[in-house]
C-alpha cells in the first residue's frame, strides 16, 4: 500500500465514524446551549437589576430611596459585573466541552497577572480609585463636575476612566487614578449674584424697595429659583457708582440663566422708573475752552454727546 492510499484511507475511516461525529455534534450542542443560556442569563439579570434600582428611586421610604443619577451610574457597573462573570463561566464551561482544561492555564495566568501587576500599578490604582468613586457616590452619569480644570457633564464612569464633554462639545478622558479632587456642580442648589450699579444721585432707599418688590415676583414667576431673592444692600461704593447685590438660590446648574434674566428685568424696570445707570464718561477741553462731553463705552466717533 503506497502513502496516499494509506493516507486516503485514514482520512475514511476518519469521515465515517459516526460515533465521533455524534460526539462532536452533542459538544457543539452544549456549546450552543451555554451561549444560549449564557445570553438569557444576562438579559434576564439586566431587566432584574433596572427593576430593582427604578423601585429604589420610588421607593415609599427615605431611606431606601436611590436618586436616578446614582442608580443610572450603579445599573451600568452591576450589569456589567453580571455580563463578565457569566461569559467567563460559560467559556469556562465551553473549554471543558472541547477537551481542553482550563485550569492550567488560570494558575498560569494567575502567576502572570501577579507579575503583570508590579508593572501596571496605574492600571489599578485607576479601577481602585473608580471602584471607591462609584461606591461612595462622588459623582454620577449627568453630572457636571470640575476635574483637573476640566469642567464638564459625566459622559461615563468605569472602573478605569471617566469620561466628561464641556458645554463646547470636547470630550474628555480622564484615567480615575489621576481624580485627586473633584467639584461637583450638580448635588447642591447654586447662587445666583447680580450686582446692580446705580448712579450717586438716585435714591438708594427708592432702588432697594424696587428691587424687593421685584425679588417677589421673581419668586412667583420662575421656576428656577427655590427661595425668594435677597437684596443684601450696598456692596461697595465704585469710583462712579453704588454697587447693590442681590442674591438668589437657585435649582443646580440654573444660577447663570436666573442672573441673566435678573439682569434684563432690572434694565428695563429701570428704564421704566428712571433710575439711571452710571456709565463711563469722558470731558474734553478743546483749545477755544468748549467742554464736550463724551460716553466712552459706547462712542467712538470722537463726536460729542448730544
Amino acid at each position: 500500500m503506497t502513502a496516499v492510499e494509506k493516507y486516503y484511507s485514514d482520512l475514511m475511516l476518519y469521515l465515517t465514524n459516526v460515533e465521533r461525529w455524534i460526539l462532536l455534534g452533542e459538544t457543539l450542542l452544549k456549546i450552543i446551549v451555554i451561549l444560549i443560556a449564557a445570553r438569557i442569563v444576562v438579559g434576564i439579570s439586566g431587566a432584574a437589576v433596572h427593576k430593582i434600582l427604578r423601585d429604589r428611586e420610588s421607593g415609599p421610604l427615605q431611606r431606601i430611596q436611590m436618586d436616578s443619577r446614582r442608580s443610572g451610574t450603579m445599573r451600568t457597573l452591576i450589569s456589567n459585573i453580571i455580563k463578565y462573570t457569566v461569559y467567563f463561566i460559560a467559556f469556562y464551561n465551553v473549554f471543558t466541552f472541547i477537551g481542553f482544561d482550563p485550569g492550567p492555564l488560570l494558575a498560569s495566568a494567575g502567576v502572570l497577572g501577579l507579575a503583570i501587576g508590579f508593572g501596571a500599578q496605574n492600571l489599578i490604582r485607576d479601577i481602585i480609585t473608580g471602584f471607591f468613586i462609584i461606591f461612595e457616590d462622588q459623582f454620577a452619569v449627568g453630572d457636571v463636575i470640575t476635574v483637573k480644570n476640566v469642567t464638564g457633564t459625566v459622559q461615563a464612569i468605569g472602573l478605569r476612566i471617566t469620561r466628561i464633554k464641556t458645554w463646547t462639545g470636547e470630550v474628555h478622558i480622564i484615567p480615575n487614578g489621576s481624580i485627586t479632587e473633584v467639584t461637583n456642580l450638580s448635588m447642591e442648589n447654586s447662587m445666583a449674584v447680580v450686582d446692580v450699579s446705580v448712579a450717586y444721585g438716585v435714591d438708594i432707599k427708592h432702588v432697594i424697595e424696587i428691587l424687593e418688590e421685584m425679588a417677589s415676583q421673581w419668586m412667583m414667576e420662575m421656576d428656577d429659583i427655590v427661595d425668594t431673592p435677597s437684596v443684601l444692600g450696598v456692596e461697595k461704593f465704585g469710583t462712579s457708582d453704588i454697587v447693590i447685590r442681590v442674591i438668589a438660590e437657585c435649582k443646580p446648574l440654573k444660577h447663570n440663566d436666573v442672573m441673566r434674566t435678573l439682569r434684563a428685568d432690572i434694565k428695563e424696570r429701570f428704564d421704566k422708573e428712571g433710575i439711571k445707570i452710571p456709565y463711563p464718561h469722558m470731558v474734553l477741553v478743546s483749545a477755544n475752552g468748549e467742554l464736550n462731553e463724551q460716553n466712552t463705552s459706547g462712542n467712538r466717533s470722537g463726536q460729542p454727546i448730544q
